[in-house]
């Protein structure tokens, strides 16, 4: 019997000559990523554990996003404890304010297909949508991949979506994962890998891809994973020759615990209603909801092409005079492109008001906090109680598009009539 991708991942990096699902295996590390916000507690386990270098400093990311801009006095310690360990291991990697961390991690080349790829963060299985086996971890297992450049890993069960249909005007990526989740429910995959594959995932670009693979532990996937295909060799060409990258795919007689078959084909708008993701309905059936603000960003649609959407909604329209507006780029070079393409010109013209590449609104730290009896319709990936400010603040999850067109007319409104 074959082996799927993820299998094919965790056997390659570690000492054995074959695994079985629920083993648990020793895996030598690729990467990790760690972010400002927890990077003092990372750092702390580390000289707890004992450790006195860092084996793999040249791959090592460290990213301020989750605090920058900082938002109060003590977020400054934060950086002051990165740059102090940072200089101390020769540990080069450091972007202070270019955006996003689960953005700029295969934005610049610090991901490869085939590799395995930790993260201080749960979104750090983003990076599944280019071929890699990547998944968040805690504090204490950081401190130790950091020490020794190895981690136990469970072999998970993996569920494979397979994806076809053709998406109907107005349905985008975002859209598709909610109809995931909504279906399969926020622990439907709890340990366990979602593989997403078919048709459907062939013919959208990487940028769709990222979105998908990024809300894969909504349903509580460890890996959210789509095998590197063209496409992925395209977007990596900037960093690697083609006969650097290991296009990994699953054996066609794989095993999988489960193969859910999903059809676009009937799709509707949908969003995510508040408090669980899960929640999910379609757009006409809360078009009587009224919105006070909305938000287009973070490492789920922050992206050139999430913009580009908003943007084509935007052109020649006005935000609501009830609604704020916030449009934050998920990275420094995104927001550059956007400019160079005219897509933030047409959203500031429209009212909307464009922050600095960050996590901003989505870590509910800044960029537009809200309090107790607003409502958001947001792009983001999470909506539960305290998100993004009050603990009662209602927060609908939709795609750019669905965002772009509540944003002007200050209610939840289907997209498809601006398409």
């Amino acid at each position: 019997m074959g082996l799927n991708l993820f299998e094919k991942i965790i056997l390659s990096h570690s000492r054995q000559d074959n695994i079985r699902v629920n083993d648990t295996v020793e895996v030598d590390i690729d990467g990790m990523m760690i972010h400002d916000f927890f990077a003092p507690f990372c750092i702390d386990k580390f000289h707890e554990m004992g450790f006195e270098k860092v084996v793999k400093p040249d791959r090592v990311v460290f990213v301020y996003d989750h605090l920058i801009p900082t938002a109060f006095v003590d977020d400054n310690r934060h950086h002051r404890v990165i740059e102090a360990f940072t200089a101390s291991h020769d540990i080069t990697h450091i972007h202070r304010s270019d955006g996003v961390c689960h953005q700029l991690m295969h934005e610049q080349g610090y991901v490869r297909p085939g590799e395995i790829i930790l993260g201080a963060d749960s979104h750090t299985v983003t990076y599944g949508a280019i071929g890699a086996l990547a998944t968040g971890i805690g504090y204490t297992e950081m401190a130790a991949v950091l020490g020794t450049g190895k981690l136990w890993l469970k072999v998970a069960p993996v569920i494979k979506l397979n994806v076809r249909g053709t998406l109907p005007k107005g349905v985008f990526s975002k859209d598709v994962i909610l109809g995931i989740l909504g279906r399969i429910r926020n622990d439907g995959a709890n340990y366990r890998v979602l593989e997403f594959a078919g048709p459907v995932i062939e013919d959208m670009s990487i940028d769709s891809r990222l979105t998908l693979s990024n809300m894969s532990v909504e349903a509580g996937a460890k890996a959210g994973i789509i095998a590197a295909d063209g496409k992925t060799v395209q977007y990596l060409k900037r960093h690697f020759p083609s006969d650097e990258l290991n296009l990994v795919a699953s054996d066609i007689d794989a095993e999988y615990e489960a193969v859910i078959e999903f059809d676009v084909s009937q799709m509707s708008p949908l969003v995510a209603c508040p408090f669980n993701v899960d929640n999910v309905g379609s757009v006409t059936d809360h078009s009587d909801v009224t919105i006070d603000q909305a938000f287009l960003g973070s490492c789920t649609n922050g992206r050139l092409e999430d913009l580009a959407i908003a943007s084509r909604v935007l052109e020649g329209r006005r935000v609501h005079p009830n609604v704020r507006f916030y449009v934050v780029p998920a990275s420094r070079e995104i927001f550059l492109q956007a400019v160079r393409k005219g897509y933030i010109g047409t959203l500031v013209a429209a009212g909307a008001v464009v922050g600095h590449p960050a996590c901003s609104l989505c870590a509910g730290i800044s960029g537009g906090i809200l309090e107790d009896g607003e409502r958001i319709i947001s792009a983001n990936n999470r909506n539960f109680y305290g998100r993004m400010g009050g603990s009662q603040v209602e927060i609908y999850l939709g795609s750019p598009a669905t965002v772009a067109a509540s944003a002007i007319e200050g209610r939840i409104s289907d997209c498809r009539k601006y398409l």
